[in-house]
């Protein structure tokens, strides 16, 4: 079995969402806030190379911010659709 010594993986989390016209985008500066629609309490999506893999919740500790995965996605291969663990169907990517 061949050994592996490097995995690239990008983690990303998908805190929420917002849509703007793209001349509204493009007039903003530097600190500009963009309002997400999304509470603190919402799920977040935690993407493994732009892929979903799990749902998660933010939490605090002190100084630092981190994520919980609360839920596993699983991918069909067949019908390429995603399911979450328990049998609630996802939004594709």
């Amino acid at each position: 079995m061949p050994r592996i010594d490097k995995v690239n993986l990008e983690l990303s989390i998908v805190l929420g969402a917002a849509r703007m016209p793209i001349h509204q985008l493009l007039r903003m500066g530097r600190g500009a806030v963009i309002e997400l629609a999304a509470t603190e309490d919402d799920a977040v999506t935690i993407l493994a190379n732009d892929h979903p893999i799990a749902r998660g919740a933010v939490f605090v500790n002190g100084d630092r911010i981190g994520v919980e995965i609360t839920s596993m996605i699983q991918r069909e291969e067949k019908g390429r659709t995603e399911r979450l663990v328990g049998g609630a169907e996802a939004d594709a990517a």
